[in-house]
Protein backbone atom coordinates (compact mmCIF):
# COMPACT_ATOMS: atom_id res chain seq x y z
CA UNK A 1 0.00 0.00 0.00
CA UNK A 2 1.65 3.83 -1.17
CA UNK A 3 2.61 5.03 2.34
CA UNK A 4 0.27 7.90 1.21
CA UNK A 5 -2.69 6.32 1.02
CA UNK A 6 -1.84 4.52 4.57
CA UNK A 7 -1.31 7.95 6.13
CA UNK A 8 -4.61 9.47 5.28
CA UNK A 9 -6.12 5.72 6.09
CA UNK A 10 -4.81 6.13 9.80
CA UNK A 11 -6.20 10.03 10.21
CA UNK A 12 -9.14 8.55 9.56
CA UNK A 13 -9.45 5.74 11.25
CA UNK A 14 -8.04 8.30 14.32
CA UNK A 15 -10.77 10.38 13.67
CA UNK A 16 -13.71 8.02 14.30
CA UNK A 17 -12.18 7.18 17.34
CA UNK A 18 -14.12 10.11 19.36
CA UNK A 19 -17.38 9.47 17.40
CA UNK A 20 -17.08 5.78 18.89
CA UNK A 21 -16.14 6.62 22.27
CA UNK A 22 -19.21 8.69 22.64
CA UNK A 23 -21.26 6.20 20.99
CA UNK A 24 -19.78 3.56 23.75
CA UNK A 25 -19.70 6.08 26.66
CA UNK A 26 -23.31 7.17 26.55
CA UNK A 27 -24.13 3.51 27.42
CA UNK A 28 -21.10 1.97 29.67
CA UNK A 29 -19.91 5.57 30.83
CA UNK A 30 -16.21 6.97 30.88
CA UNK A 31 -14.39 4.17 32.46
CA UNK A 32 -15.81 0.90 31.29
CA UNK A 33 -15.42 1.97 28.10
CA UNK A 34 -11.57 2.90 28.45
CA UNK A 35 -11.41 -0.15 30.02
CA UNK A 36 -12.90 -1.98 27.74
CA UNK A 37 -11.15 -0.51 24.93
CA UNK A 38 -7.65 -1.77 25.94
CA UNK A 39 -8.56 -4.97 27.35
CA UNK A 40 -9.97 -5.80 23.95
CA UNK A 41 -6.76 -4.20 21.91
CA UNK A 42 -4.49 -6.29 24.40
CA UNK A 43 -6.35 -9.19 23.51
CA UNK A 44 -5.85 -8.38 19.72
CA UNK A 45 -2.40 -7.60 19.94
CA UNK A 46 -0.93 -10.80 21.85
CA UNK A 47 -1.40 -13.06 19.29
CA UNK A 48 0.87 -10.33 16.65
CA UNK A 49 3.47 -9.99 19.60
CA UNK A 50 3.79 -14.24 20.23
CA UNK A 51 3.77 -14.52 16.03
CA UNK A 52 6.51 -11.70 15.83
CA UNK A 53 8.47 -13.59 18.75
CA UNK A 54 8.74 -10.46 21.37
CA UNK A 55 7.42 -11.49 23.91
CA UNK A 56 11.20 -11.67 25.68
CA UNK A 57 11.15 -7.76 24.69
CA UNK A 58 8.03 -7.05 26.41
CA UNK A 59 8.95 -9.36 29.49
CA UNK A 60 12.40 -7.33 29.71
CA UNK A 61 11.06 -3.62 29.75
CA UNK A 62 7.71 -4.27 31.52
CA UNK A 63 7.85 -2.10 34.42
CA UNK A 64 8.41 1.07 31.88
CA UNK A 65 6.35 -0.33 29.22
CA UNK A 66 3.63 -1.18 31.47
CA UNK A 67 3.26 2.39 32.94
CA UNK A 68 4.02 4.33 29.94
CA UNK A 69 0.63 2.81 29.38
CA UNK A 70 -0.78 4.24 31.95
CA UNK A 71 0.05 7.89 30.43
CA UNK A 72 -0.32 6.73 26.97
CA UNK A 73 -3.68 5.13 26.99
CA UNK A 74 -5.34 4.44 30.22
CA UNK A 75 -5.75 8.25 31.88
CA UNK A 76 -6.21 9.51 27.90
CA UNK A 77 -8.92 7.22 26.71
CA UNK A 78 -10.50 7.86 29.77
CA UNK A 79 -10.43 11.45 29.79
CA UNK A 80 -11.77 11.95 26.14
CA UNK A 81 -14.18 9.26 26.43
CA UNK A 82 -16.08 11.60 29.58
CA UNK A 83 -14.85 14.70 27.48
CA UNK A 84 -17.25 13.63 24.09
CA UNK A 85 -20.21 13.04 26.74
CA UNK A 86 -19.91 16.98 27.41
CA UNK A 87 -18.42 18.78 24.28
CA UNK A 88 -18.54 17.49 20.30
CA UNK A 89 -16.65 15.04 18.74
CA UNK A 90 -15.58 17.83 16.57
CA UNK A 91 -14.12 19.70 19.29
CA UNK A 92 -12.68 17.41 21.10
CA UNK A 93 -10.50 16.02 17.54
CA UNK A 94 -9.54 19.35 17.33
CA UNK A 95 -8.13 19.64 21.25
CA UNK A 96 -6.40 16.58 20.15
CA UNK A 97 -4.23 18.45 17.25
CA UNK A 98 -2.51 20.03 20.52
CA UNK A 99 -0.79 16.42 21.61
CA UNK A 100 2.67 17.26 19.46
CA UNK A 101 2.14 20.91 21.15
CA UNK A 102 2.84 19.20 24.64
CA UNK A 103 5.13 16.73 23.35
CA UNK A 104 7.36 19.73 22.14
CA UNK A 105 6.74 22.05 25.53
CA UNK A 106 7.25 18.79 28.08
CA UNK A 107 11.15 17.42 25.67
CA UNK A 108 12.01 21.12 25.95
CA UNK A 109 11.29 21.48 29.86
CA UNK A 110 12.12 17.89 30.94
CA UNK A 111 14.60 16.35 28.64
CA UNK A 112 16.33 19.98 27.32
CA UNK A 113 15.57 19.33 23.87
CA UNK A 114 15.36 23.41 23.71
CA UNK A 115 13.44 24.66 19.98
CA UNK A 116 14.43 26.31 17.90
CA UNK A 117 12.76 29.66 17.34
CA UNK A 118 10.47 29.18 14.73
CA UNK A 119 9.07 26.34 17.27
CA UNK A 120 8.61 28.43 20.17
CA UNK A 121 6.38 30.85 17.79
CA UNK A 122 4.24 27.54 17.16
CA UNK A 123 3.98 26.25 20.40
CA UNK A 124 2.63 29.87 21.31
CA UNK A 125 0.70 30.09 18.23
CA UNK A 126 -1.21 26.72 19.39
CA UNK A 127 -1.70 27.56 22.56
CA UNK A 128 -3.22 30.85 21.59
CA UNK A 129 -5.09 28.92 18.95
CA UNK A 130 -6.67 26.31 22.14
CA UNK A 131 -7.05 29.41 24.43
CA UNK A 132 -9.58 31.20 21.55
CA UNK A 133 -11.32 28.14 20.67
CA UNK A 134 -11.86 27.69 24.48
CA UNK A 135 -12.72 30.99 25.40
CA UNK A 136 -16.57 30.38 25.52
CA UNK A 137 -16.19 26.76 26.83
CA UNK A 138 -14.80 27.90 30.21
CA UNK A 139 -17.40 27.65 32.65
CA UNK A 140 -16.76 25.19 35.71
CA UNK A 141 -19.69 24.74 37.15
CA UNK A 142 -19.16 23.07 40.98
CA UNK A 143 -20.09 19.58 41.11
CA UNK A 144 -21.35 19.38 37.47
CA UNK A 145 -20.00 18.29 34.41
CA UNK A 146 -19.78 21.08 31.99
CA UNK A 147 -17.90 22.09 28.48
CA UNK A 148 -15.54 24.11 30.40
CA UNK A 149 -14.62 20.45 32.16
CA UNK A 150 -14.61 18.52 29.61
CA UNK A 151 -11.99 20.85 27.32
CA UNK A 152 -9.87 20.96 30.39
CA UNK A 153 -9.95 17.03 30.02
CA UNK A 154 -8.97 16.77 26.64
CA UNK A 155 -6.19 18.99 27.51
CA UNK A 156 -5.39 16.98 30.26
CA UNK A 157 -5.31 13.87 27.99
CA UNK A 158 -2.94 14.95 25.34
CA UNK A 159 -0.49 16.33 28.21
CA UNK A 160 -0.45 12.93 28.88
CA UNK A 161 0.27 11.84 25.61
CA UNK A 162 3.30 14.39 25.45
CA UNK A 163 4.54 13.20 28.84
CA UNK A 164 4.58 9.74 27.17
CA UNK A 165 6.24 10.55 24.44
CA UNK A 166 9.22 12.13 26.17
CA UNK A 167 9.26 9.13 28.98
CA UNK A 168 9.01 6.44 25.99
CA UNK A 169 12.72 8.69 24.33
CA UNK A 170 14.30 8.53 27.55
CA UNK A 171 13.45 4.99 28.80
CA UNK A 172 12.14 2.52 25.98
CA UNK A 173 14.48 3.68 23.09
CA UNK A 174 15.21 0.97 21.04
CA UNK A 175 12.66 -1.33 22.46
CA UNK A 176 10.58 -3.30 19.47
CA UNK A 177 7.25 -0.59 18.99
CA UNK A 178 5.12 -3.66 18.75
CA UNK A 179 5.98 -5.09 22.58
CA UNK A 180 5.77 -1.38 23.48
CA UNK A 181 2.17 -0.93 21.98
CA UNK A 182 1.27 -4.20 23.15
CA UNK A 183 2.13 -3.65 26.87
CA UNK A 184 1.08 -0.20 27.10
CA UNK A 185 -2.70 -1.84 26.18
CA UNK A 186 -1.97 -4.34 29.27
CA UNK A 187 -0.94 -1.50 31.51
CA UNK A 188 -3.56 0.42 30.43
CA UNK A 189 -6.14 -2.08 31.17
CA UNK A 190 -4.56 -2.72 34.59
CA UNK A 191 -4.95 0.52 35.45
CA UNK A 192 -8.90 0.73 34.81
CA UNK A 193 -9.96 -2.69 35.75
CA UNK A 194 -10.74 -1.35 38.99
CA UNK A 195 -12.80 2.38 37.95
CA UNK A 196 -14.22 0.31 35.07
CA UNK A 197 -15.80 -2.47 37.00
CA UNK A 198 -17.31 -0.07 39.97
CA UNK A 199 -18.79 2.15 37.03
CA UNK A 200 -20.99 -1.25 35.46
CA UNK A 201 -24.16 0.39 33.51
CA UNK A 202 -27.50 -0.25 35.12
CA UNK A 203 -29.17 -0.72 32.25
CA UNK A 204 -27.34 -3.38 29.53
CA UNK A 205 -25.81 -1.67 26.67
CA UNK A 206 -27.24 -1.52 23.05
CA UNK A 207 -25.73 -3.87 20.45
CA UNK A 208 -24.86 -0.05 18.85
CA UNK A 209 -22.53 0.47 21.73
CA UNK A 210 -20.87 -2.64 22.05
CA UNK A 211 -19.90 -2.22 18.26
CA UNK A 212 -18.21 1.07 18.84
CA UNK A 213 -16.50 -0.77 21.85
CA UNK A 214 -15.25 -3.60 19.07
CA UNK A 215 -14.52 -0.84 16.20
CA UNK A 216 -12.52 1.28 19.06
CA UNK A 217 -10.38 -1.35 20.45
CA UNK A 218 -9.61 -3.78 16.95
CA UNK A 219 -9.51 -0.47 14.54
CA UNK A 220 -8.69 2.73 16.32
CA UNK A 221 -6.33 0.68 18.71
CA UNK A 222 -4.86 -2.26 17.72
CA UNK A 223 -5.13 -1.61 14.13
CA UNK A 224 -4.16 2.37 14.53
CA UNK A 225 -0.85 1.48 16.24
CA UNK A 226 0.23 -1.47 13.55
CA UNK A 227 -0.27 0.87 10.90
CA UNK A 228 1.17 4.01 12.59
CA UNK A 229 4.53 1.93 13.75
CA UNK A 230 4.57 0.91 9.92
CA UNK A 231 4.59 4.86 8.53
CA UNK A 232 7.50 5.67 11.52
CA UNK A 233 9.44 2.75 10.14
CA UNK A 234 9.03 3.73 6.61
CA UNK A 235 8.41 7.65 6.76
CA UNK A 236 10.51 8.57 9.91
CA UNK A 237 8.94 9.73 13.09
CA UNK A 238 8.95 14.00 12.05
CA UNK A 239 6.59 12.85 9.11
CA UNK A 240 4.73 10.26 10.88
CA UNK A 241 3.54 12.71 13.73
CA UNK A 242 2.16 14.90 10.69
CA UNK A 243 -1.09 12.39 11.22
CA UNK A 244 -2.37 14.52 13.66
CA UNK A 245 -2.85 17.10 11.34
CA UNK A 246 -5.51 15.24 9.42
CA UNK A 247 -7.24 13.59 12.37
CA UNK A 248 -9.56 16.96 12.99
CA UNK A 249 -10.74 17.37 9.76
CA UNK A 250 -11.91 13.82 9.36
CA UNK A 251 -13.24 14.28 13.38
CA UNK A 252 -15.09 17.59 12.56
CA UNK A 253 -16.06 15.41 9.14
CA UNK A 254 -17.58 12.49 10.94
CA UNK A 255 -19.38 14.55 13.68
CA UNK A 256 -21.26 16.55 11.52
CA UNK A 257 -22.81 13.45 8.97
CA UNK A 258 -23.06 11.20 11.52
CA UNK A 259 -24.50 13.13 14.79
CA UNK A 260 -25.43 16.70 12.69
CA UNK A 261 -22.97 18.65 14.79
CA UNK A 262 -22.63 22.11 14.11
CA UNK A 263 -19.32 22.79 12.63
CA UNK A 264 -18.39 26.56 13.62
CA UNK A 265 -16.55 29.09 12.00
CA UNK A 266 -14.74 29.85 15.26
CA UNK A 267 -13.95 26.20 15.17
CA UNK A 268 -12.54 25.98 11.70
CA UNK A 269 -10.53 29.33 12.44
CA UNK A 270 -9.59 28.26 15.75
CA UNK A 271 -8.63 24.20 14.88
CA UNK A 272 -6.72 25.84 11.61
CA UNK A 273 -4.47 27.70 13.99
CA UNK A 274 -3.62 25.26 16.18
CA UNK A 275 -2.57 23.07 13.09
CA UNK A 276 -0.44 25.94 12.09
CA UNK A 277 1.31 26.27 15.68
CA UNK A 278 1.59 22.44 15.63
CA UNK A 279 3.10 22.65 12.15
CA UNK A 280 5.83 24.87 13.32
CA UNK A 281 6.13 23.61 17.09
CA UNK A 282 7.33 20.20 15.21
CA UNK A 283 9.33 21.46 12.70
CA UNK A 284 7.01 20.06 9.93
CA UNK A 285 6.93 23.30 8.42
CA UNK A 286 9.87 26.18 8.79
CA UNK A 287 10.43 29.56 8.20
CA UNK A 288 14.01 31.18 8.32
CA UNK A 289 15.73 28.65 6.17
CA UNK A 290 16.49 27.27 2.76
CA UNK A 291 15.71 24.01 4.05
CA UNK A 292 12.63 22.31 3.04
CA UNK A 293 10.59 20.44 6.14
CA UNK A 294 11.47 17.12 7.03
Amino acid sequence: MPIAIEFILLAAIWGASFLLMKLGASDFGPFLTAFLRVLLASVFLLPLLAWRGQFDALKKNYRPILFVGMLNSGIPFALFSFAVLHISTGLSSILNATVPLWGALVAWLWLKDRPASSRILGLVIGFAGVAALSWDKATFKAGAASPGMAVLACLLATLCYGIAASYTKKYLTGVPPLASATGSQIGAALLLAVPGMMSMPTQAPGLQAWGAIVMLAFFCTAVAYIMYFRIIERAGPARAVAVTFLIPVFGVAYGAILLSEKITLTMVICGAIIILGTALSTGVLKFGSSKTAP
